[in-house]
């Protein structure tokens, strides 16, 4: 299976699916950029998917999948590289740092970090972006419930 085709299927899922604990890609605009978010319990992967890009696919797991494009006059956007940071808190106060690894396909470049989660666990998300060819820090902050089988 050819990585473009498996990132591809894996933004489908993401947006496609509705079950509980797994929220469609989200975005934020940020005038000449535009971050792309979201947070899914890897069982929701398919195993081919998980394998391809080593991520442990269990009801404990959660995958933060990031994306950053700058926009293009007179063409849609184009992915770009940054540097990326992204922790997260629960409603107990206790953080989780998520390590992110940056992915790159011919015509997307993604920052994937997993972590673990508990049944019913709801985080608060910060994540801190750099695009390569600027100087203004981006920051999205989002929230999520996570749901275990």
């Amino acid at each position: 299976m050819r990585r473009g085709y498996v990132f591809r299927l894996i933004a489908f899922l993401a947006l496609s699916l509705s079950a509980p604990g797994l929220h469609a890609e989200q975005s934020q605009d940020f005038g000449d950029y535009v971050v792309h978010f979201n947070a899914i319990g890897t069982n929701l992967l398919p195993p081919k998917v998980a394998k391809e890009y080593s991520i442990k696919r269990s009801n404990q797991r959660a995958m933060l999948n990031i994306a950053v494009q700058k926009k293009k006059l007179g063409t849609s956007v184009q992915p770009v590289t940054a540097k990326v940071t992204a922790t997260a808190v629960n409603l107990a106060g206790q953080s989780k740092d998520i390590k992110l690894r940056e992915i790159r396909e011919p015509y997307a470049i993604y920052y994937i970090g997993e972590f673990s989660v508990s049944n019913e666990e709801t985080l608060k998300f910060t994540v801190d972006v750099m695009p390569e060819e600027s100087s203004d820090p981006l920051t999205v902050k989002f929230r999520q419930q996570f749901f275990s089988p």
